[in-house]
């Protein structure tokens, strides 16, 4: 191996790239390294392409230089637009990012998204090699309102957080992520009952609150997670896995104390140069520490288009006695089984990619097992259209397997740079 030559990179730094591959000038050639290094300048998302080249060295037979040959892509983004969701219709947003400041691979966001249901206004900052060994370091602050109320068949209730918070990310090895992060949130809660507290037995939601219909907490929360990621590419993966372990912690420290975990494994197949097939299982639980309740603001939620699509968001699960609404559950289990291939003559379109699933799952309540025959399912197929203006995500689906009372919901959608 003789020498490593970067070309194409006229505004990222040339380390910036360098930090990445993995075959060093002097070593033995290596072709699982330099195969690590495409996926790993890939998956930067600052480059349109990446060509990794090995011509022999003139004048010798045993030598071979790497010539990295990349064409570099917009890495900021101003937008002012309009998105629409099925679950909480039109979407305002506005966002002012970069991925890449000055060439430095660090990442800076402030973006607003106003929704019926979500509002959020944040503002991030990353800095991915914060140390030479590759610990990253972030900042985040953020205000997100929720409301509830806006949501069909889901209880009332309406929140508002206000959060600060620094995170770490260390590299075990080339494929394993440890992050750890310390959050302070405060967070107003209110409910808006149809009816006085004693006409109707209290809700969840009434009990948490108390008589006056609102209060206030304040969080120090703790987040850690390992991440295994071997994907070839974070938006059209073809191959590899995620595999993903999290928890979050609201210390003692606090007014609200409980605990929330989440494992996740993701495998993509490639079964041709044109079909891949995804497999996707996640599962959740949470409980309340110190001999207090889990937050219902914290609650796992399933169906929607981010879990079980074919049924209206955050409705899979327990449901309120009186009025039927949707309470979610300290406990979910969601499974997807995707095949993705291209559109009929659009096989080289980069932008367009259709697929045809099957989805399971599920939210359970506390006084609840974990139970397969509690499980819904459905079927359909999806488009993801990666347009100039944002995203565009619609998928067509039947419900296979639902319980009286279960919302369904045939179309659903997304448009836009929701966040």
């Amino acid at each position: 191996m003789n020498r490593v030559n970067v070309a194409g990179n006229t505004k990222t730094r040339d380390e910036v790239v360098r930090r990445e591959i993995r075959q060093m000038e002097g070593a033995y050639y290596d072709a699982e390294k330099i195969n690590r290094s495409r996926d790993r300048l890939n998956r930067l998302g600052y480059f349109n392409e990446v060509n990794i080249e090995t011509p022999g060295v003139a004048g010798t037979t045993d030598q071979v230089d790497v010539n990295v040959s990349v064409s570099e892509k917009s890495t900021g983004n101003v937008m002012l637009g309009a998105g629409f969701s099925s679950a909480e219709g039109l979407v305002l947003s506005g966002s002012v990012s970069q991925s890449n400041v000055f060439g430095t691979g660090n990442r800076l966001s402030a973006q607003i998204n106003s929704g019926s249901v979500n509002t959020v206004y944040a503002l991030s900052y990353t800095n991915p090699y914060y140390t030479i060994d590759g610990i990253s370091l972030g900042y985040d602050l953020y205000r997100r309102d929720v409301d509830a109320s806006e949501l069909d068949n889901v209880s009332d209730y309406k929140t508002s957080t206000y959060g600060a918070g620094v995170r770490f990310g260390l590299p075990v090895n080339e494929r394993d992520f440890i992050s750890v992060g310390l959050t302070y949130e405060q967070t107003s809660i209110s409910v808006t009952p149809d009816d006085p507290l004693d006409a109707v037995p209290a809700t969840q939601y009434q009990l948490f609150v108390g008589p006056t219909g609102s209060r206030d907490d304040d969080t120090l929360r703790f987040d850690t997670s390992w991440a295994r990621d071997t994907r070839d590419n974070f938006l059209f993966t073809t191959r590899g896995m995620m595999q993903r372990v999290s928890a979050e912690v609201g210390t003692p420290l606090g007014s609200l104390q409980y605990y929330k975990l989440s494992l996740q494994h993701q495998q993509y197949f490639s079964l041709s140069k044109s079909f891949t097939l995804m497999l996707n299982g996640e599962m959740g639980f949470g409980d309340g520490l110190s001999g207090k309740p889990l937050p219902f603001f914290k609650n796992f939620y399933a169906g929607g288009t981010s879990s079980v699509r074919g049924f209206q968001s955050g409705t899979l699960g327990p449901k309120d006695p009186f009025t039927g609404d949707a309470l979610g559950g300290n406990k979910r289990i969601v499974g997807n089984a995707e095949l993705f291939f291209p559109l009929p003559g659009l096989k080289d379109d980069q932008s367009l990619r259709m697929s045809a699933f099957v989805d399971a799952g599920a939210a359970y309540g506390s006084s609840e097992e974990f139970a397969v025959e509690g499980l819904r399912y459905s079927a359909g197929v999806s488009v993801l259209w990666v347009s100039p203006l944002g995203p565009l995500k619609f998928s067509l689906a039947q419900p296979i397997v639902k319980k009286d009372g279960d919302e369904t919901e045939v179309f659903q959608f997304t448009f836009g740079n929701t966040f």
